[in-house]
């Protein structure tokens, strides 16, 4: 029997939760196959199995979080597809039906005697793997008594361990014992609720965004960019645009150009702090906010200063397509400088972005709202509108070289053709 181990993933990755199970157990593999899909903090991987053999036993199951090294299933690389189940029951029959034996030779243990007849009758109504199984009669521990942390009501080896130690410590606890306990309950309700457990992915945006907040003076000023001539240039060029690269021309591309432009001339925007270190970064790789189904994720744009709007419309677009997919590779996400979001496409009209550590600034994007406004010569127009909003890190960048910096962006936005130029 070979132990299926949870593979070194990546230097910053050290543990993951199991997503799903590609295989069953009873299940032929052969070395290499995957056998489950692994969530982490940034991307979902796949685990192949070491051995070719049948999967006798999942020591872990979905939902459970792991480590690097950590045993998550068993392999028999001598068995035959389809027997593990069989045995594993027949197993459980023979060891249900020991204690109605009277065997002189062999005593059951005390603990074994009181539940093996309950199981003959009411085991089979219990939903548990293997393992927790086989842990149960370790411990001596009726199956019916556990109450399950799986959803779907599947008894896993933790809830027997949960309720075996339950069990050893509920005589010892004192009154000042179950009240601390009962602060830290999960809280009850009189109208019908829904639980939901959060991913990996989620737990992990939701602490690094506090971290973020923590360990940053952060703080946001805004402006308003008049989107006219940018709307004006993209409709005059963007036919030829797309017949010439395949790919629409996009509003990211001009954000994109102006925020590296400005960022040449603002370079603590572009930088992040190491102790007591200011690293100024001399290179230009600007992270772009995309929204999927599990949460929030920042693939990079790599030296955007390099690429013209049709180099940079397509890197988001297949950047955008592999984290809709689940194909970001960690690869895609490390090592951005600054980044922009665009909440604008949900129809944000204002908000303050937090920063995406340890960057120091990002710039966020919103919806183009159609308002009046007061022209040069006292005339109002109805322009298109946007709002746009940086949030930085007060420790190195200064109120002044913030807005200047926002007020670049507004500047080159509404006078688009020197970022063509740039291109």
């Amino acid at each position: 029997m070979k132990e299926i181990k949870v593979p070194e993933l990546a230097e910053s990755i050290t543990e993951g939760t199991i997503a799903e199970w590609l295989v069953s157990e009873g299940d032929s593999v052969e070395k290499g196959d995957p056998i489950c899909e692994l969530e982490t903090d940034k991307v979902n991987v796949e685990v192949n199995a070491d051995y070719s053999g049948v999967i006798t036993e999942f020591v872990k199951g979905e939902g459970d979080d792991v480590e690097v090294g950590e045993v998550i299933a068993k392999i028999d690389e001598n068995g035959e597809a389809g027997s593990s189940s069989s045995s594993e029951s027949n197993t459980e029959e023979e060891v249900t039906e020991e204690p109605e034996k009277e065997t002189p030779k062999k005593e059951e243990p005390a603990a074994k005697k009181q539940i093996e007849p309950k199981k003959a009758g009411e085991q089979q109504k219990v939903v548990a793997s293997p393992a927790a199984r086989k842990r149960a009669r370790e411990l001596g521990i009726d199956l019916n008594e556990i109450t399950p942390s799986d959803p779907l009501g599947r008894i896993r080896p933790e809830d027997v361990e949960h309720s075996a130690k339950s069990s050893k410590e509920q005589p010892k606890q004192t009154k000042s014992d179950k009240k601390a306990d009962s602060s830290n309950e999960k809280q009850e309700f009189d109208k019908p609720v829904e639980r939901e457990k959060m991913s990996r992915r989620r737990q992990t945006i939701a602490s690094k965004l506090v971290e973020s907040q923590h360990n940053a003076a952060m703080l946001t000023t805004f402006n308003e960019v008049d989107m006219t001539a940018v709307m004006s240039l993209r409709s005059e060029r963007k036919e030829k645009f797309a017949e010439k690269h395949g790919i629409k021309l996009g509003f990211m591309s001009f954000f994109t150009k102006a925020v590296v432009s400005a960022l040449k001339d603002f370079p603590y925007l572009n930088a992040e702090i190491q102790e007591k270190e200011i690293i100024k970064k001399k290179f230009y790789d600007i992270g772009i906010a995309v929204s999927t189904d599990d949460g929030l994720v920042v693939p990079v744009v790599r030296d955007a200063d390099r690429l013209d709007f049709a180099g940079i419309e397509s890197e988001i677009a297949e950047l955008g397509t592999k984290a809709k997919n689940k194909e970001l590779q960690l690869s895609d996400l490390q090592g951005g400088s600054f980044t922009i979001t665009n909440g604008g496409i949900f129809g944000s009209l204002l908000s303050t972005p937090i920063i995406n550590s340890p960057q120091v600034g990002i710039l966020g994007m919103h919806t183009i709202q159609k308002r009046p406004v007061a022209m040069p010569d006292d005339s109002i127009e109805v322009r298109p509108m946007m709002y746009i909003a940086l949030s930085y890190d007060h420790r190195i960048v200064d109120g002044k070289e913030a807005v200047q910096f926002l007020v670049r962006i507004k500047q080159l936005l509404e006078d688009p053709y020197d970022l063509l130029l740039e291109g």
